[in-house]
């Protein structure tokens, strides 16, 4: 098994794994306390616009993605703030617009190819090494405003209404908030795929509130269950030849239903 270490792609994309899998559930548990799940699939489809943009160009994806998402979850957050259009409403405009967007690049550059499949589904493949030091680098910066700002983020996440009385900046705050998951989003896609980048950022969260404990055990729950899922996943998605995001989700899906039969409360049970 250990025969696996020595291809430098599969070693990158393992390091790619523990650096993403470290950060999502960070993001995701925000995402999912705010029931702001909905917007990991709009900045997923505003990623695929912007892999095909550097597809187009020549550019890093991983960079036009990044970009394209973090202009686009800022004038989402403009929308909302505006009232003049519902969240939802703001978040279907980028989704649709931004899949339109992709499919005409796509058709520019002639169609669907190695490399965009790759990005569309996950593959331990399209990591390249200027990717992990991308990934470092905002890796870095997540956590350390995460670790920073912990407090405020947990307040807003439950109340913001209380949040913005005791003087937190909730605007400013929730503006970071969603650029670090644009970022989270960008640097995920080498790994996981445009895809399914929101079961990345969701499922382990979900599978870990089955638990029903503090929010410190969920998360760390979380932070395990993404971990192992995407190691098992990369590893797994080698020998078997297949697109590795594909696989991690798999493996993110079954232990949610095992938890989540084994956590069924017992009332329930019963009835079966």
């Amino acid at each position: 098994m250990f025969e696996i270490f020595q291809y430098t792609f599969v070693v990158r994309g393992l390091v790619a794994g523990l650096i993403i899998g470290v950060i999502a559930p960070l993001v995701g548990i925000f995402l999912v306390l705010r029931r702001y799940s909905l917007i990991a699939d709009t900045l997923a489809h505003v990623s695929l616009a912007g892999v095909a943009i550097g597809l187009l160009t020549g550019l890093n994806p991983l960079l036009t993605a990044l970009g394209a998402s973090a202009l686009s979850s800022l004038a989402i957050e403009r929308l909302r703030n505006s009232k003049k259009i519902y969240g939802e409403t703001a978040l279907s405009i980028f989704l649709s617009g931004s899949l339109a967007l992709a499919v005409v690049l796509i058709g520019l550059s002639h169609g669907f190819n190695v490399d965009l499949f790759s990005y569309l589904f996950g593959s331990i493949l399209t990591v390249r090494p200027q990717d992990i030091f991308i990934m470092i680098l905002l890796a870095l910066i997540i956590g350390i405003l995460f670790i920073l700002f912990f407090r405020e983020l947990i307040y807003l996440s439950f109340d913001e209404d209380s949040a913005k009385v005791s003087g937190i900046p909730a605007s400013i705050f929730n503006s970071a908030f969603i650029l670090l998951s644009a970022a989270t989003i960008a640097i995920s896609i080498p790994i996981i795929g445009v895809l399914l980048i929101s079961a990345l950022l969701v499922l382990p969260v979900i599978t870990a509130l089955q638990f029903r404990r503090s929010f410190a055990y969920t998360l760390l729950y979380a932070e395990i269950i993404s971990l192992s899922s995407i190691m098992v996943g990369i590893i797994g998605s080698f020998y078997l030849n297949i697109p590795s995001g594909g696989f991690i989700v798999l493996v993110m899906l079954a232990i949610f239903i095992v938890t989540f039969l084994i956590k069924k409360p017992k009332s329930r049970l019963m009835s079966w």
